[in-house]
């Protein structure tokens, strides 16, 4: 019995050193064991707010940005001591306060002073931001790449610079698809209408939406730029103090929003915000922060984990999963210091991160301690249940994939629970209103030692497809939108550190693989009128200038044009006799893949300005009933030709269409679809066509080719008007009856005789000559003269 009570209390004294080892510390001070001493030049960059941040670049893991007092970039994950970051005097900054900062590829924009600053870390170069003339606090946008640790997609270089705090109905918002080189006002659709003051704007490429946060009386709500969610403000909450917001990798819809004494947790962009639980196992503790009387210091999130280091030397931890979040405390720790950041090496590590000034170099070192999330959970004090999944994965993780027009997927992925215990998955899509799905669960086999095998196979089309939503919920569908999918497990445990959802990024979209093909069966080669090798050797035809324009209004031009004939690019033309009405067969490919003939709405223009051909149908007998587009109009309002295509087109059978049929009898210049409209050529030669797709609901890719025909059969062009050809007919026939009348009359006057004696003399002459030179000939064999055969068997001519 004494020995169990001794065993006991040295348990009880050895526990406190158990826990106090929370990680374990070293100090990088790399750089500094040749003592090289560098000099700090350039204004020195500072933080203001008593909270401190640490930015990593979304796709390059090392790169990162710390900001606290003094301000800290590094691309090697701090594994070196850094000089305190500057900005080169000759930018004339001012104040060098730092108010944010947001990676875009590979460029850090900064916003100091109030104005925006560009550092291209690659080229070590800095720049000012061009276009914004307004004061501005803060720079925003969405993560600019999918990540994942096969590949890195970059997706948006679309930014946000606005000053935060003033009445949406007078601040200036300014963005930019440049990636922050130059910005442009943004105009948000009855923005004057918003009352309340900007807490942010942000770009969410996966719901496609521009959000702005909207605080008003104490309250927060987002609103957002497209439908159907610009219908209605998101679900309002507590806005205390000035929070920022954190999206989480990924692009999931999952954002943090956090102060000193808030954090609040969405999964679906802020359309539905709750409040971060505290909890000790299963138990809730506090429903907030706030009521936990917690203040935090510093915040770091992954696509999975939530980590919070407090000012009371406290260090939390979560996970960011579709049921409420929730955080734990890890045991009392002496942690905390005023320039103390948290950021997450690698799923279950945490990295706990100290600037240490250094008294005798100017570059800081930097005071590391890793945290083992994983073996801290396994502490029996915090009540964490053991993980009930042996096994998550699916071949579509860190893949792109594309869903376009009418188009369909199926994914699969498997999953292995622990023994004796059940799973509940949960598929979720960032962009419902786009993307829909339908998900089955059943067993799959067993594994070698009697676990149950379990798939998902998941099939995903567009939403408006399914027919299972009312119109209004959907978004439209003439516009490519981004979604996430992602699976992961309801009843997933805390200590699950190491099962992280899987996820994929999804383009309902353009699929780059598509082409279109002109159908050429009959080719000017397969009648022999044309030959591969003649058009091969710089071929070239003439268009005369009264059939083209080369401003496309079908106006007559100043002078022919020769136009040489690119095999290469256009192959042997398609034959296409004259007198028959005409439309090409188009062909939709996939990559070498035949797909299907194309039936949708096209427009076809020559590209060298020809106007030698027209359209069977007008305006009238297509049964439009608003006023056509046509290549005149649409040149015009484009500026300029080969503009046409499926983001401008408008049918004139569409019922909101109002414009008014004013000139019906207008060729109709549109074919497929609905309508049997063909072309009709006025004379032969050869055409290069330009066809381009214009149905918004065929495909998401603007499908457009250029391909040739040659045209034969026709008449020659006649260069003489009718007219001029009548009149000379005329003039022949009535000199023919005035020489008939004239001639008897003239050869009985003395001159007419004379003149009908000498002809009679003349066919003498030629008679006699003639009779000598046939006598001649046969003498002389029949080698005729002035043509023999020379001795080496050709001919020579005299």
């Amino acid at each position: 019995m004494l020995m169990l009570m001794l065993v006991a209390a040295v348990t009880m004294w050895l526990r406190p050193l158990v826990t106090a080892q929370l990680c374990r510390s070293r100090t990088v001070r790399t750089g500094k064991v040749f003592n090289v001493i560098q000099d700090v030049q350039g204004d020195r960059l500072y933080f203001q707010p008593t909270t401190t941040r640490l930015i990593k670049h979304p796709c390059e893991k090392n790169i990162a940005l710390y900001l606290g007092k003094q301000v800290f970039f590094t691309m090697d994950n701090f594994e070196t001591s850094l000089l305190p970051f500057t900005i080169p005097t000759s930018m004339q900054v001012g104040v060098p306060e730092v108010t944010s900062a947001h990676f875009a590829g590979s460029l850090l924009l900064l916003v100091v002073d109030q104005k925006v600053y560009i550092y291209d870390y690659e080229n070590n170069s800095w720049s000012m931001s061009l276009g914004i003339k307004h004061p501005v606090t803060h720079v925003s946008g969405d993560n600019c790449c999918y990540t994942g640790s096969l590949f890195c997609v970059h997706v948006s270089n679309l930014v946000f610079a606005y000053f935060r705090g003033d009445q949406i109905s007078q601040t200036y918002i300014y963005y930019s698809n440049t990636g922050g080189f130059s910005f442009w006002k943004y105009h948000y659709d009855r923005q004057a209408e918003i009352v309340g003051s900007l807490g942010g704007i942000f770009h969410f490429f996966s719901l496609s939406q521009v959000a702005m946060l909207v605080v008003n009386q104490g309250k927060g709500m987002f609103k957002y730029s497209d439908h159907p969610l610009n219908r209605s403000f998101g679900l309002s909450f507590d806005y205390n103090g000035t929070l920022d917001i954190l999206i989480a990798p990924g692009q999931r819809g999952i954002l943090l929003l956090w102060f000193e004494n808030s954090l609040l947790f969405s999964h679906n962009a802020g359309q539905l915000v709750d409040t971060v639980r505290v909890k000790k196992g299963d138990q809730t503790l506090f429903c907030s922060i706030f009521e936990a009387k917690i203040t935090i210091h510093s915040i770091a999130v992954t696509e999975n984990e939530l980590a919070v280091i407090t000012r009371e030397d406290n260090l939390y931890y979560g996970n960011l999963g579709i049921v409420p979040s929730s955080i734990i405390k890890f045991a009392d720790q002496y942690l905390w210091s005023e320039e103390v950041a948290l950021m997450f090496r690698s799923p279950g590590t945490l990295e706990i991160l100290t600037p240490v000034r250094d008294t005798a170099f100017p570059a800081f070192d930097f005071q590391k301690c890793l945290v083992n999330i994983q073996a801290l959970l396994m502490d029996p004090e915090l009540h964490v249940g053991k993980c009930k999944i042996e096994f998550l994965t699916g071949e579509f993780i860190y893949r792109m994939y594309t869903i376009d027009m009418h188009s369909q997927l199926e994914l699969t992925a498997s999953l292995i629970p622990q023994p004796g215990t059940s799973l509940i998955p949960l598929v979720m899509v960032s962009n419902p209103h786009s993307l829909g799905f339908q998900a089955t669960f059943y067993e799959n086999g067993y594994t070698s030692d009697g676990n149950t095998k379990y798939k998902l196979d998941i099939f995903l089309k567009q939403q408006q497809h399914w027919g299972r939503t009312d119109s209004n919920f959907t978004s439209s569908l003439k516009r490519a939108t981004m979604s996430t999918l992602t699976v992961d497990i309801a009843n997933k445990e805390i200590s699950c550190v190491d099962i992280k959802p899987l996820s994929t990024l999804i383009s309902v979209g353009c699929d780059l693989d598509k082409k279109i093909v002109i159908q050429n069966k009959v080719s000017a080669r397969s009648l022999g009128i044309l030959e591969p090798l003649t058009l091969l050797k710089n071929y070239s035809f003439l268009l005369q200038k009264e059939f083209y324009d080369p401003g496309f209004q079908g106006q007559q031009s100043s002078e022919d044009l020769h136009v040489f004939y690119s095999y290469q690019q256009l192959g042997c033309p398609l034959l296409v006799y004259y007198d028959t009405l005409w439309k090409p067969v188009v062909e939709l490919w996939r990559k070498d893949s035949f797909q299907e003939v194309i039936d949708a709405e096209y427009v076809l223009l020559e590209v060298n300005g020809q106007f030698s051909y027209s359209y069977s149908l007008t305006a009238q007998s297509a049964m439009c009933t608003s006023q056509p587009q046509n290549w005149t109009t649409m040149i015009k309002e484009f500026g300029g030709p080969f503009f046409w295509n499926r983001e401008n087109y408008v049918s004139c059978h569409d019922p909101n269409n109002n414009a008014p049929l004013r000139w019906p009898d207008v060729q109709y210049q549109i074919l497929g679809g609905r309508t049997a409209n063909q072309i009709i050529f006025g004379h032969n030669g050869f055409y290069v066509f330009y066809i381009s797709i214009v149905d918004p609901y065929y495909s998401y890719c603007q499908l457009e080719t250029i391909f040739s025909i040659y045209v034969y059969g026709a008449f020659p062009v006649q260069l003489v008007s009718a007219g001029v050809v009548i009149l000379l007919i005329i003039s022949s026939i009535l000199g023919s009856v005035w020489l008939a009348y004239k001639t008897p009359k003239l050869l009985r006057t003395a001159r007419g005789r004379r003149i009908k004696k000498c002809a009679t003399q003349l066919c003498r002459r030629c008679k006699t000559v003639c009779q000598f030179r046939a006598s001649a000939t046969a003498t002389a064999g029949t080698e005729p003269p002035g043509c023999h055969r020379t001795p080496h068997g050709g001919r020579s001519d005299h």
